[in-house]
This record gives C-alpha cells, structure tokens and sequence, in this order.
C-alpha cells in the first residue's frame, strides 16, 4: 500500500499512533483485497460443507465438460491438438500477438504459438518484443524471431502494432510500466496476462485498467520450460502440456472467453479452467511460497538436519528427505493421488508417517495462513515491487553453496532411482504442508480445480521434476522474480517453525492427533485430485529430451 502515515511519539511513553487520516486510507485500501473483492464471475457457492466455489463459464467456440471435483461441478475445457481447426474462430480479429519480454513464460509461450499457428495455416504474426539494448535479443534469435520478418522489435514498437498484447515482463517491471504500455495499446487491442499481480499492485494503490480494452489472462500452473517441453513431447499424442488456468477481468468486446481458450488450447493445455484475475494472484503467489518452492525447500533443510542429528551420514540424509520427495513421493501424488502416499505405507511406517503428519499441519497451516494474509491484503505485492527497488543496491545471491545443496549434487551424480526411499516421516511432513496448504484455499473460497493446480499438479508434474533434474536449490534461484523473493522470505519461517514445534512435539512424544488423520483419510480433496489425475498430461515430460526451451532463467 502506498500509504503516508505519521507517526507521533510520546516522550514519555514512546509510542507510535497513526493519524487518522492514514488509517481510514489504510482500510479503503487494503478493503480491494477482501475475499469478497476476487468471487470469481460466474461462481457459484457450493451447498455442501466446502467453502469452494463451483465454476461454470459459456463458449461459442470450444465443447465444454463439466467435472466433479469433490463436492463441486466445475466446467472446463479439456484442451488437445484436435481443437486447433477451432482456433482461427477464437482468434478471429487478431492478427498480430505482441508476447513483451524474455524470461519464463515467454520463450515457451511464443514458440508454442507460432508453432500452432504455422500448422493451422494462419497468417496472424507471432511477434516478440523486448526492451532496447536487452541481451535477450540473440536468444530470441536463436529460437527464430528476428527483426528481418517482423517477428522480434523494440518493446513499445511491438505493443503498438499488436492486437494480442502478452505482457509477460516481470512483475516489478509491469508495476514500474504499466502506465506506459496501456497508453502505447492501439484501440481495441486485449492486455493478455499470465499472472495476476498486476491487478494486485493496481488495487493496492487505487488505479485499474483503462475501460475500453478486453483484459484476460492464460496462466499455464507450471514453469516456461515445461510448457514448452510437453508442448514438444505431446505433439505425437494429440498434445500434451500444462493445465492453465483463464480470466476474463474486462470483456469489451464480447469476444474475451473465446480468445483467453484459444489461447491456451494454442499453449498445449490438457484442460483449462476459469479464475478470477485476483483470484489467480492471491492463489499462485501463495502457492509459490507454500508447498512449490518456499515450503519444500524449508522442509529439505530442516529434514536434512534432523536425519543428521539422528545419526544419518550427509548424503543419507540428503536420500531420506530431498530425493524422497521429488523422486518417491510426488510422483505417486502426480499419478495416483495424494492419499495413495499414505496407503503405501504399513504397521510401522504407517504409524511414523501420522506420527509426522499429526505434529507438522498445525505448524505449517499457521505460516500458510500467515502468508494467504499477507498476499490478500497487497503486503506481499509491496514486499516485491520494494525489493524490486533495491536490487541495484543489494542483488540476489544464490543459495546454492550451502551444505545441503552441495551435498545434493553429489547424491544426484550418483543416483540410483530404484534405490530412492519413501520416507514415511518425510512423507508425512510433506503431505501434512500440502494438506494446510489445500485447506487455507479451500476455506477461503477458491474453487477447487484452482487449489489443486496450485497445490498438487504444478508441484508434481513441474517443479518437482525440475528439482529432482537439477535440485531445489536450482529452482529457487532461478525461478521468476517474485517467486525468487517469496521463497526466500519464506522458507526460513517453514524450516524454523517444523524444527521448533513440528519435530520437538515428536521427540517428546507427543500423542497422534487422531481427530486429524481420520480428517485427512476422508477428505474430499482426494476424489478431487483422482479426477484431475485423469486429466493430466499425456506423457511425463522428460528433462533429458531435445528442446529448443531455454532452461536457466535468472531475472
């Protein structure tokens, strides 16, 4: 919040008061990030026990499916190479897409498009721009953009010619120019988002988009690599790729549904399913410090040590805790659920795995809550667009040369796959984290195919596989700006609270919550995720395939 308040001290007392001026600013404010402030358009609330909403959304263009996720019936589009035909009806009008920036998302959204595009037979232009002087300019090149064809230009050159503006610059950049792009925007072009943030950074200082354009968004729930990588590997098994969620925030036109699914039929999405532009914002950025990358990589260090203490040689106990999960436990979620974890388990096993879950999901639903508040409210949009301010002075470090990760290079040159462990007390804090995780969303009213993908499949099916490839410790330094800070910030508060609360309850005995296993052994989420198992990709990506992906982004 770009809030001025004054502060009075008491000489006496040594207190601080906010002005009233600045506080009733604070509440008008911070009142856009209420839950009530991102109800998705066409929800509708669900008559059972959950607090999530059911979706439903109308096309002219794609067949809809209607979905049972647990107690919801949620409409999607299920997407797949047969759908392309139907894409020149989606894409009608748009001549020209303007994908603005080279990081993540970019490299792979734009070449997915061309290459969809090419084979359709359109003549619409797929056209990347960047800003003047970037680095970027030769691995675009590289990939076969180039200024010769028009396919490659100055940033603001390329916004202007286009209808389709993909604003997929960093966040903290799109904060510092948004201003600056909506005037450069012809009329009648659409401001196309994969992120919610924007929205988040307007809401939090009073402004909003300009009226009299379509505003939507395409937000694949997986990093740019992998999108381009199944997009590659699914070409033969009428496509493959990742989930995205779409928003349709302003629809001057009429046309906006229809353009936000072909766009994502155009990436390669298995399915597709409707958000809100801030619900979208409130869930990635969360997700992104929860079980994606802050929380997972808060409960690597914390294991890693404990199994230490316990006696355990390094590398052992990088086994037992890293490689467990990315190479044992969520490639069973990925493909059988998240309960089926559990129900590998016996006698002995099984009991440690409750004994683990029982002490570590209050601990962590407490700093995924914390953090669920601090995203609704705007505190963690600010933290980024602030650290944004300050790289100059103080630029990112990596994390990569402390103990556990060096540790981890070593165990992934040597790894055996067969012989990974499915570490039942790392199993069960894991699962524990991504149960709260699930539960905050789920109890502040996000739909369910939103919660999964920002809870299971984006972990599972993306991340994870990447870290198991290269590590976590890769991912986290070279993941996209704002999940770079968010991770950070976090997965300290992750590490410390499981160490002080989760783990000392275990030593000292502490009885299995009973009430919480039963929970957890009935709960509605796991038909939920059966069913969006069904609709997965339709190959496990591999990491070691050719692909033209770019796989080292540090922004």
């Amino acid at each position: 919040f770009q809030v001025k308040f004054s502060r009075r001290y008491n000489q006496n007392k040594n207190t601080m008061k906010f002005t009233a001026l600045a506080l009733s600013a604070f509440v008008a404010s911070a009142s856009a990030f209420t839950p009530a402030a991102f109800v998705p358009r066409t929800a509708v609330a669900s008559q059972q026990q959950s607090t999530a909403l059911s979706m439903a959304f109308k096309t002219n263009v794609f067949t809809t499916q209607d979905v049972t996720l647990a107690d919801t019936v949620e409409t999607i589009v299920k997407g797949g190479r047969d759908l392309f035909p139907l894409l020149p009806k989606a894409f009608e009008g748009i001549e020209s897409i303007g994908v603005i920036g080279w990081g993540s998302q970019a490299p792979a959204q734009a070449q997915n498009l061309r290459d969809t595009i090419k084979e359709i037979g359109t003549s619409t232009k797929v056209t990347i721009g960047l800003r003047e002087g970037s680095s970027s300019f030769v691995e675009a090149k590289e990939c076969g953009f180039n200024e010769e064809d028009g396919t490659l230009g100055e940033m603001f050159d390329v916004i202007k010619q286009s209808d389709l503006v993909i604003l997929l610059i960093s966040d903290a950049a799109q904060a510092k120019l948004y201003k600056e792009i909506f005037a450069a925007m012809k009329p009648g072009a659409t401001l196309g988002l994969s992120h919610g943030f924007l929205l988040g950074h307007l809401d939090s200082i009073g402004d909003k988009f300009p009226e009299d354009m379509d505003v939507i968004a395409v937000c694949p729930k997986g990093m740019g690599p992998s999108v381009r990588r199944l997009y590659e590997q699914g070409k033969e098994v009428n496509g493959a790729g990742i989930n995205s969620s779409f928003a349709v925030h302003q629809d001057k036109s009429g046309k906006a549904t229809e353009l936000a699914l072909g766009w994502g039929v155009a990436l390669g999405s298995p399915f597709m399913f409707e958000t809100s532009l801030r619900s979208e914002y409130c869930s990635d950025i969360y997700g992104e410090r929860g079980i994606l990358l802050g929380a997972v990589h808060g409960i690597v260090e914390s294991l890693y040590r404990r199994y230490q203490r316990q006696g355990m040689t390094p590398e052992q106990a990088f086994l037992e805790s890293s490689e467990s999960i990315t190479g044992k436990i969520t490639k069973i979620i990925s493909t059988q659920g998240i309960k089926a974890v559990y129900d590998k388990f016996e006698g002995e096993d099984k009991a440690i795995f409750q004994t683990a879950y029982s002490a570590s999901y209050t601990p962590a639903k407490e700093i995924l809550q914390e953090i669920y508040d601090e995203v609704s409210s705007g505190n963690e949009i600010r933290t980024v667009i602030m650290h944004g301010a300050r790289l100059d002075k103080y630029p990112v470090g990596k994390i990569d040369g402390t103990d556990t990760w060096v540790v981890g290079e070593k165990v992934r040159a040597e790894r055996d796959d067969d012989k990974i462990p499915l570490n039942p007390f790392t199993a069960g804090v894991y699962v524990a984290t991504m149960m709260a995780q699930i539960d905050v969303l789920l109890e502040e009213g996000h739909p369910y195919s939103e919660v999964i993908n920002e809870s299971v499949i984006e972990a599972v099916d993306s991340l994870c596989p990447y870290m198991h490839y290269r590590g976590v410790a890769f991912m986290v330094d070279n993941c996209s700006f704002t999940a770079k800070t968010g991770s950070r910030k976090w997965a300290p508060r992750f590490d410390y609270i499981l160490d002080q609360l989760a783990y000392t309850a275990v030593d000292n005995g502490k009885p299995v919550n009973e009430e919480l296993i039963k929970s957890f052994e009935v709960h509605r989420v796991h038909a939920a995720v059966e069913e969006c198992c069904k609709l997965r990709p339709a190959v496990d990506i591999s990491l070691f395939a050719d692909t033209s992906t770019k796989e080292i982004v540090i922004n």
